[in-house]
């Protein structure tokens, strides 16, 4: 509109994050996710602890700070980002990751080993969270989304490895993204371990028992 000018303003806002502890005692390693678009933090927690193996890790689940309704349901669920002021939605989503790591940190028995997992738009989030990260990152594992545009090799090679995984129908996550985000993880020197399954745009059977060995190996 003439004569209208756009302004922001940084401000101080609350997220949520939840989290399962390990069955065993003593320091444990930590796996940290992130929901797809339209979920909470219920949805990828569940998704972490059905992983073979998960019980010997401390998990933790990130809600994004967009919170709003379910269409037709009072159901609260959230996003992590719109393209209106994208890169400071990305600023704040890695403070408040970094800050979410440094209170578990504080508050739980864990040793140094880091891994981020992401499902869909969360994906993009896993990768942010480690090419930013404040502690050593072990590695990514995600499924059924991009990896982000703006990191570019130096920032991907701060991972170590990756499990990425997309479903052979999944119309949203494309083979030919997938291919592309491959060739940009191998030009990063990533540790890489693909996996397409029969399937869709899901956290699949598959995925999780691939997931399961991951974990295994970075432990």
């Amino acid at each position: 509109m003439a004569g209208v000018t756009a302004r922001t303003i940084a401000a101080t806002t609350h997220g949520r994050y939840l989290v399962s502890p390990p069955a065993t005692a003593g320091p444990a390693p930590l796996v940290v996710g992130f929901h797809g678009f339209a979920e909470a933090a219920e949805a990828q927690l569940a998704r972490l602890r059905a992983i073979p193996g998960a019980e010997r890790w401390m998990i933790a689940s990130v809600q994004a700070l967009h919170r709003f309704y379910r269409v037709r349901t009072d159901e609260v669920v959230a996003g992590w980002m719109t393209r209106q002021d994208r890169d400071l939605a990305i600023a704040d989503n890695i403070s408040y990751v970094n800050a979410v790591v440094d209170a578990l940190a504080d508050e739980f028995p864990v040793n140094p080993t880091l891994v981020f997992a992401g499902f869909s738009q969360g994906v993009s989030m896993a990768f942010r969270a480690a090419a930013s990260s404040t502690r050593p990152v072990a590695g990514v594992m995600v499924c059924g989304g991009d990896v982000p545009p703006e990191l570019d090799a130096a920032s991907l090679g701060r991972v170590p490895a990756a499990l990425i995984g997309r479903g052979v129908r999944d119309e949203f996550y494309t083979s030919a993204q997938l291919a592309s985000d491959m060739a940009r993880l191998r030009e990063a020197a990533v540790d890489l371990a693909p996996l397409e399954f029969e399937g869709g745009h899901e956290w699949s059977a598959p995925f999780i028992d691939a997931a399961g060995t991951f974990l295994n190996r970075c432990r």
